[in-house]
């Protein structure tokens, strides 16, 4: 996969427009390119070669079952979310391989009590070692997450309020500031909407935000993350896509917290939304004027969770297996969720939870790869969105004679060269599509 040496850690906002686009001319540019040789001097009259190196969409998966493929074994996160089994380097290897074929954006797991299982003593060089594995590949990284009540660490236990405060806001700053520069994009706090009721399980997060208040939960988030790393791009994240969720936007930006990008997460187990679900949910949304990021996204390749169950986490099943006719379904959906996804404006990324069936959250078939590794219909179909009719591949183009050539493709990253005007390696340049619409630019080869 071709990459620019520095992937972007921030996200360019979206226009304002709000409105659907089925024909995506919002993620479209048309080029009139210049290129000019090292003298500055413009081409006439040359072959050059335009490709398309990354996409300004974030097309993100996890990255939870690569932390051990990246440290070479040596690290102890076999519990850090994914669910992985004992190291496989040939499964590893090409599972790598169809993960950066796809995927320019990846979430690697926080979880604090997974994270820092005994305290004092974080997974911080195994975690920078996976986010500096994915970056040198040009892939965008995110943490997941700062602050939530799930997954936390036993020692917490027992302590008074007012020092798990004292504890967490120190987790944000150490965390945040350690991985600045590698990690700038974080979900700075996960499901506030339930966070002061869940008594799922016992954590020391829950009594913390009765006390706080879900505003103020948010408030001290955002202002440690942000004072550890002023660039840092801060995501609230929640799964209730309910009023409930809007209200809290609106209270928490009326309390003056700058939110970044808002987080929606959509795990599909009891079925897909379908496109007119999704619209309304992002039109609901997208009012805020606040860049969107479906962070969490899975659609199943075998029998769907039943409709009663509230909570995803209670449906507990021996075996949960793909099946053909799920695997057609799925296909179809993920193609359908990502043309409604790209439609939209606001929406700026979007996230898969799991590339595999191995290590998928609750068991699901909702991997884009089998459990053995092997591709889904579902896999194929995403790529060739991605890599096929979203892509430009290298184009051969013919400079006129005041060295311009014309084209057009998805906002991103390109890279042209001219392989005739030199006897060794091609001159090339970067160029990027920021803007949708006409763009006038200029690559100087060198």
């Amino acid at each position: 996969m071709t990459s620019p040496s520095t992937p972007p850690s921030l996200f360019t906002p979206p226009a304002p427009c709000r409105t659907p686009d089925p024909a995506l001319a919002h993620r479209r540019a048309d080029v009139a390119l210049t290129v000019a040789g090292p003298d500055g001097a413009p081409l006439a009259d040359v072959d050059v070669v335009v490709e398309q190196t990354r996409h300004a969409f974030g097309f993100g998966c996890i990255g939870f079952e690569l932390v051990d493929h990246a440290n070479g074994y040596a690290s102890e996160s076999g519990d850090m979310g994914a669910g992985a089994a004992d190291p496989d380097p040939e499964f590893d290897a090409r599972f790598a391989e169809r993960w950066l074929d796809v995927f320019n954006t990846t979430t690697l797991p926080f979880y604090w009590g997974t994270f820092e299982p005994a305290e004092g003593a974080p997974r911080t060089a195994e975690l920078l070692a996976a986010a500096r594995w994915f970056r040198d590949r040009g892939v965008a990284v995110k943490g997941h997450p700062l602050v939530w009540h799930t997954v936390q660490p036993r020692w917490l236990l027992g302590k008074p309020p007012a020092e798990v405060e004292r504890l967490q806001r120190a987790r944000i700053r150490r965390d945040v500031g350690a991985f600045a520069g590698v990690v700038d994009t974080w979900d700075a706090i996960n499901e506030v909407v339930i966070m002061p009721v869940f008594d799922a399980e016992e954590n020391a997060i829950t009594p913390l935000a009765r006390v706080k208040g879900r505003v103020e939960m948010i408030r001290m988030a955002f202002e440690e993350a942000r004072a550890a790393n002023p660039a840092a791009t801060l995501l609230l994240n929640d799964f209730d896509m309910s009023t409930a969720y809007e209200c809290l936007i609106e209270a928490v930006l009326e309390a003056g917290i700058r939110i970044d990008r808002l987080g929606l997460q959509s795990h599909m187990h009891q079925g897909y939304w379908g496109e007119e679900k999704t619209l309304k949910i992002l039109e609901r949304f997208s009012r805020y004027n606040i860049p969107i990021h479906l962070t969490e996204t899975t659609l199943l390749s075998g029998d769907l969770m039943p409709p009663q169950v509230v909570d995803l986490n209670d449906w507990q099943v021996e075996s949960w297996p793909s099946t053909p006719e799920g695997e057609q379904r799925q296909a179809d959906e993920v193609e359908r969720h990502y043309r409604t996804l790209l439609s939209h404006p606001s929406v700026e990324a979007a996230t898969y939870w799991g590339l595999s069936d191995r290590g998928m959250w609750l068991g699901a078939p909702g991997g884009l790869l089998r459990a053995d590794g092997s591709a889904k219909p579902a896999y194929d179909r995403l790529r060739s969105l991605v890599k096929d009719e979203w892509w430009l591949p290298p184009t051969t183009l013919r400079t006129d004679a005041a060295g311009r050539v014309r084209f057009g493709g998805f906002l991103g990253d390109y890279r042209v060269t001219a392989p005739g005007i030199s006897a060794g390696a091609p001159a090339a340049a970067a160029v990027s599509l920021d803007a949708a619409g006409e763009q006038a630019l200029e690559a100087r080869l060198a």
